[in-house]
């Protein structure tokens, strides 16, 4: 397996394998396009033609010449600070429990880090995320926007970080503009 940055060439790959690893997923997004994939594949196309995308934060695993797995990270804020939102993570279902998902997010911290961004939040099972270091995001004064969400919400500090990062998180735009196209559907 190879991780490596995401190319536009892999656009149409990233988002079948976002499908196919949030298909029948427990906490999936509903889906928004016509071809019934999960809302978490129009999600990334909608980060990619954002401003909040960082192209340097966005990585693919391969097996040989397919993509098999993809994680972004996107630029978010913590108050006034810049932040930044880990997820989509996707794995397609063939190549889960491998190590995949585990690799692209040591990957993508570690760049996250190296370009010196001080935390990345995230919406995430805490059985899963903890192994990386994510903790509550109470537990360093950071805050989700939506309190229903509390219970999955984590935060990783790097390097950069400062005490003086606290505060009411603030999603990329695109994460509430997937929430109003599913609320239009139903």
């Amino acid at each position: 397996m190879l991780i490596r940055r995401e190319l536009p060439s892999d656009a149409a790959a990233v988002r079948a394998v976002t499908a196919a690893a949030f298909t029948g997923a427990q906490y999936s997004a509903p889906p928004i396009e016509p071809d019934g994939a999960p809302g978490e594949a129009t999600l990334v196309g909608l980060l990619r033609a954002d401003r909040c995308w960082i192209p340097g934060l966005a990585f693919v695993a391969c097996a040989g010449d397919d993509v098999v797995g993809h994680v972004v990270c996107t630029r978010a804020r913590v108050g006034e600070h810049p932040a930044l939102v880990l997820g989509p993570l996707s794995v397609h279902p063939d190549h889960q429990q491998t190590g995949v998902g585990s690799a692209l997010v040591h990957t993508v911290l570690g760049a996250a880090d190296a370009s010196g961004e001080p935390v990345v939040v995230l919406v995430g099972d805490p059985g899963y995320y903890s192994r990386f270091g994510f903790v509550p995001g109470s537990s360093w004064g950071i805050e989700p926007g939506d309190p229903a969400l509390e219970r999955f919400f984590q935060v990783r500090a790097l390097s950069a970080y400062e005490p003086s990062l606290r505060g009411l998180f603030a999603a990329p735009a695109p994460f509430g503009a997937l929430e109003d196209m599913a609320d239009a559907l139903s």
